[in-house]
């Protein structure tokens, strides 16, 4: 696997998809301080750490819906392994007039779009969710 970030992107999209409650992913870092940033967010109930049937870590994610239709609506990857997306502060993206959120990789940690602004530093834009 190339691209760990859409891999789990993909999952969310396909689970909310087929009105799926929980998907599971495997476990690394970067995808809980990503999805750290979606429940804090309020675009997913939240998530644990797990052990796959094949014994290896992996993370469930708990699904948000309202009114039977998904909290998310689109997810976009900007930076991707073939092609990196780094931005200054004052250059990173606002998603729907500020509806949606940008997910950027920062030197002091992954955060959102408002939170690197408020911390007034960029990095890279992992993807964008709305």
């Amino acid at each position: 696997m190339n691209d760990p970030i859409a891999d789990m992107l993909t999952r969310i999209r396909n689970a909310q998809m087929r009105g799926k409650s929980t998907v599971s992913t495997p476990a690394s870092k970067l995808r809980g301080w990503v999805l750290d940033v979606l429940a804090d967010e309020g675009y997913i109930r939240g998530y644990e750490s797990t052990t796959g049937a094949d014994g290896h870590p992996a993370i469930e994610i708990s699904l948000k819906y309202f009114d039977g239709e998904p909290v998310i609506r689109e997810m976009k990857r900007v930076s991707k392994p073939g092609r990196r997306v780094y931005m200054g502060v004052k250059d990173i993206p606002v998603v729907r007039q500020g509806l949606g959120v940008s997910i950027v990789s920062t030197p002091k940690g992954v955060m959102s779009d408002a939170s690197a602004r408020a911390a007034n530093v960029g990095g890279e834009v992992l993807c964008t969710i709305f």
